[in-house]
């Protein structure tokens, strides 16, 4: 890949890992922890104690999506540093533009990201 494409990639990569930052301070309250956050929001909650943990489960669920969406970023961003981006990390074969484009932490080209989500189709138990 040309230094050029990569700059591009790693210029995108950084700015949704300033987007996926920045939600994650919003979901916060600002720059108050986890823990504080859910105290904050237990406390404003009246007598709907129900609908208090709901909304938590459902910020701790959203918060936990986007913090593995930022460890994705930042190993996209140590495989254009090493020169490895846009390899597939299955048969090393490249990733289609396209695919990079959509999805820029992507891991794998289309035919070994199908290859497993198909086995992990097979892996379901009877009945799914």
């Amino acid at each position: 890949m040309s230094q050029n494409i990569s700059d591009t990639y790693a210029s995108q990569l950084q700015q949704m890992r300033t987007e996926v930052l920045a939600q994650l301070r919003a979901q916060r309250g600002g720059k108050i922890g986890r823990a504080e956050s859910a105290a904050e929001a237990r406390e404003n909650a009246s007598d709907d104690w129900a609908q208090a943990d709901t909304e938590r489960d459902l910020a701790f669920a959203l918060e936990e999506r986007e913090s593995a969406e930022l460890v994705a970023i930042d190993e996209a961003l140590k495989r254009i540093a090493d020169g490895s981006y846009g390899l597939c990390i299955d048969c090393g074969a490249s990733i289609a533009t396209p695919r990079l484009h959509a999805y820029p932490t992507a891991l794998r080209c289309v035919a070994c990201q199908e290859k497993i989500e198909h086995a992990k189709g097979q892996a379901r138990p009877a009945g799914y």
